[in-house]
């Protein structure tokens, strides 16, 4: 079983940039598919929504249309994280973040996923 610690959240104008980390322990990191998730203000946990992923074995990484060319997510195995910068945020990014960690060849469904941190919120002001 892996555990993981989001970091990295904080406000910023739009047009900035933030990178969050997601450190995971307790299992072996290379083996379990990443992805990061965001749930927006007044959405439930159902509607958390898939903005980036990367399988085990670091394949090309998936985004989510409304991220593409501004989202970039990658992964350390020695260091156990998976990152994910963000740039040119706009508003409609404000939500809290999560990593989740899955395992299998299924990676670019939330559903698939069952191990998450704790989230870190990501506020862009206009």
């Amino acid at each position: 079983q892996v555990q993981l610690v989001e970091s990295g959240g904080g406000l910023v104008q739009a047009g900035g940039s933030l990178r969050l980390s997601c450190v995971a322990s307790g299992d072996t990191f290379s083996r379990y598919n990443m992805g990061w998730f965001r749930q927006a203000p007044g959405k439930e946990r159902e509607e958390r929504e898939l903005v980036a992923a990367i399988s085990w074995s670091d394949d090309i990484p998936y985004y989510e249309n409304g991220v593409q060319g501004r989202f970039t997510a990658s992964r350390d195995n020695a260091k156990n994280t998976v990152y994910l910068q963000m740039n040119s945020l706009k508003p409609e990014d404000t939500a809290v973040y999560y990593c989740g960690a899955s395992r299998g060849s299924i990676y670019v469904y939330t559903w698939a996923y069952n191990y998450w941190g704790q989230g870190t919120q990501v506020t862009v002001s206009s």
